[in-house]
């Protein structure tokens, strides 16, 4: 599953810097999540660290990105190879 940030976000920066994948962008008003990056950190953490740091807690499982733990993981591979490819 992806995460979604949803319109109670504050734009208080402290989610985009935490994400090991990119994912999340500052959108037109308030910051995004590209599901196509998320992992939900599987790979590098054992929690989402968006979650984890963001103080209004507005960033919940994304329900048009459902995935499970194993698509998650190979999506995190597909993202370290595109990562380290020439």
């Amino acid at each position: 599953m992806a995460l979604r940030i949803t319109d109670e976000c504050i734009n208080c920066d402290v989610c985009e810097p935490e994400c090991p994948n990119q994912a999340i962008t500052m959108g037109e008003e308030i910051y995004e999540i590209d599901p196509h990056k998320c992992t939900e950190c599987v790979g590098h953490f054992d929690q989402p660290q968006c979650v984890e740091v963001c103080p209004v807690a507005c960033i919940p499982v994304d329900p048009q990105h459902v995935e499970n733990r194993e698509t998650l993981w190979q999506k995190f591979q597909r993202l370290q190879e595109a990562q380290t490819a020439p």
